[in-house]
């Protein structure tokens, strides 16, 4: 007869499962997360896997992990430090005990700790047995040889039972969370049903490892993280890869312009275009190019012809569609380009996060080349803030660049669905047919936007390209006096985007000792440290950007309010050197970060609590 464990109830834990690139960790986090969003808890994800196709078996470079940050109340970041580790190797406790909290309960696969492995890792001495462990809560279970033997009545190889490993140790997972197995045996059933041996093997290993974590001693309680709190409506966990998309293709329907993508693949943003992929019944056209430059290319041909043209890239790529970015510039025409940025120069650190384009956002092009700069802040913002920037694009005649980065295009969240029927309208400005009166650069006295006239249409016939051309008739012109003409043009047009944008919100008070400012993917993490201070009784408060160029028309109202002004990004500073440009009146303290890793609340926390101190 089982003994009753205890149960421990939690407001919110940090699990992150960790092992060799081939144990399968992405595939375990993501069903643990699915199924503690089914249970109702709020949540937010982050997958870490190594640049490396191939990286050694057992070494450090080859550790593959997924962290998932969940609760009962409002989750703003993937986690800090670790409440439970789930390691299948020496190499993977050895890359992520540094993120673990005291006391914590660490679950190792005892079979993977041979003497080999220990060795690979770096270990002198077996760490399951040397008692440098003694202050965190380990339970050892030979997880690879259990999950052998739980299989030893199916007829399948090796192979297969070594790779079910996973599942076993998803289903301790799940003892220990109480929660239910159904949703992840309907996912394998679904995901293999063309092979039911494989089906057969992740069912009985996810079902045994349930069992054994019942029985097992070391696990003398379980935890409980109650529902969160949430509107009512239907949520999905999405990446913000898959938003983004989600918002392209919500964007195209509602301006009834067809959906068309040109695109390398890249890390991290490849994601949007396997999505938009599957998505050809809603309209979406998908090229994938043989180089960033034919992509992009692509693109604004699509654009000219009237669809909602899109490109999608990382910091390199966007390095090499600089020319074809000023192409859009001076063509006028609708663009959007999406950014998932990455730590860099060059190649960088692929896999790894960073806000390392924004000034190449900015001024990356050759000559005046303005255009609309936004920026997402998490996963689920994705869907809003690529949906926005097609809309003022569409609306506006001109390019927009969207920047996300590497922690939101491959981490999760939960998303409320929105209906179409609810997103703001869009209203391109198609030119009619057989308007005698058409001249491709007339525009709206408001907006500055130019028509958009599609070929083929019947009097709408113009000149397009690269050169300069004269201002309402579109003829080629070198005239120094329209060109200077132009490109004022163009500069205030984008300028004018300022105002139809919301203006810049705070969090926390008007006034106060200290505005923390952040643009981007850092808001969780800002959200998070600047409300624990707000609580204490601290005179803090936190205004994020994520309409960069413009900036609202509010900011130096919102920057005025504060004795001392810190600007967190993580890289060396690009957004506060664009603030000292376009506000120079304010004086900016910088936090920065650029290790290819988040913020963690207490680095942040310790930091402003630092500058409050100091007179």
């Amino acid at each position: 007869m089982t003994k009753q464990k205890n149960i421990v109830e939690l407001e919110d834990v940090v699990v992150k499962f960790v092992g060799d690139s081939g144990d399968g960790m992405q595939l375990t986090g993501t069903l643990f997360s699915d199924t503690a969003a089914l249970a109702g808890n709020d949540l937010a994800t982050f997958p870490d896997f190594p640049a490396e196709i191939r990286a050694p078996q057992n070494t450090v470079a080859g550790v593959s992990g997924f962290q998932v940050h969940l609760g009962q109340r409002k989750i703003f970041t993937s986690g800090d430090m670790c409440d439970v580790l789930v390691v299948m190797n020496p190499a993977s406790l050895k890359a992520n005990l540094k993120w673990v909290k005291p006391g914590a309960t660490i679950i190792a696969d005892e079979s993977a700790f041979d003497e080999k492995g220990i060795e690979k890792a770096g270990y002198k001495t077996n760490p399951l047995e040397d008692g440098s462990l003694d202050s965190y809560h380990l339970i050892k279970a030979p997880i690879s040889l259990l999950t052998k033997e739980s299989l030893t009545d199916l007829e399948i190889d090796k192979k297969l039972a070594e790779k079910t490993k996973n599942m076993f140790v998803l289903g301790m997972m799940y003892f220990l969370f109480q929660r239910n197995l159904d949703n992840s045996l309907d996912f394998i059933l679904k995901k293999f049903s063309n092979k039911p041996e494989v089906v057969k093997a992740n069912q009985v290993a996810l079902k045994a490892g349930y069992n054994y974590a019942d029985t097992v001693e070391a696990i003398a309680s379980t935890i409980k993280v109650g529902p969160a709190p949430m509107e009512k409506g239907r949520y999905r966990n999405i990446t913000g890869n898959v938003a983004t998309a989600w918002g392209l293709l919500a964007a195209a329907e509602k301006s009834g312009r067809p959906l068309f993508l040109g695109s390398y693949p890249i890390t991290p943003a490849t994601e949007i275009l396997m999505e938009l992929a599957r998505h050809k019944s809603l309209g979406a056209k998908v090229f994938q190019a043989e180089d960033e430059i034919a992509g992009i290319c692509s693109a604004i041909g699509a654009s000219f012809t009237g669809s909602l043209g899109v490109t999608t890239t990382s910091g390199p790529g966007l390095s090499l569609k600089s020319e074809a970015l000023g192409l859009a510039v001076i063509t006028e025409l609708p663009l959007v380009i999406v950014n998932v940025q990455r730590a860099g120069p060059s190649t960088g650190m692929p896999t790894k996060s960073e806000q390392s384009d924004l000034l190449q956002a900015l001024f990356g092009r050759n000559g005046e080349a303005p255009m609309i700069i936004i920026a997402a802040s998490s996963p689920a913002s994705c869907f809003h803030y690529a949906y926005m920037a097609s809309k003022f694009s569409m609306e506006h005649m001109t390019p927009v660049l969207l920047l996300t980065d590497g922690h939101m295009g491959f981490g999760s969240e939960l998303f409320k669905i929105p209906k179409v029927a609810d997103l703001p309208e869009i209203n391109p400005p198609i030119a009619k047919a057989n308007d005698h009166d058409y001249k491709p650069y007339r525009r709206d006295p408001v907006t500055l936007a130019r028509k958009w006239a599609l070929p083929g249409t019947e009097g709408l016939r113009h000149r397009i390209g690269g050169l300069e051309k004269t201002n309402i008739d579109g003829n080629v012109s070198t005239d120094p006096l329209n060109h200077e003409l132009m490109v004022n043009i163009r500069e205030d047009k984008v300028m004018r985007v300022a105002n139809y944008i919301p203006e810049q919100e705070i969090m926390g008070e008007e006034t106060g000792d200290l505005l923390v400012v952040g643009w981007g993917g850092t808001e969780g993490m800002l959200k998070s440290a600047v409300g624990h201070m707000q609580r204490a009784g601290k005179k803090i408060s936190l205004a994020q950007f994520n309409y960069i160029m413009p900036l609202p028309l509010n900011t130096a109202e919102v920057l005025s309010g504060f004795k001392k002004i810190v600007v967190c990004e993580l890289n060396k500073g690009q957004f506060v050197k664009y603030l000292r440009m376009m506000h120079p009146e304010f004086k900016y303290l910088q936090y920065n970060k650029v290790q290819g890793l988040p913020f963690h609340v207490k680095e942040l926390t310790d930091v402003f609590t630092k500058i409050m101190e100091e007179k």
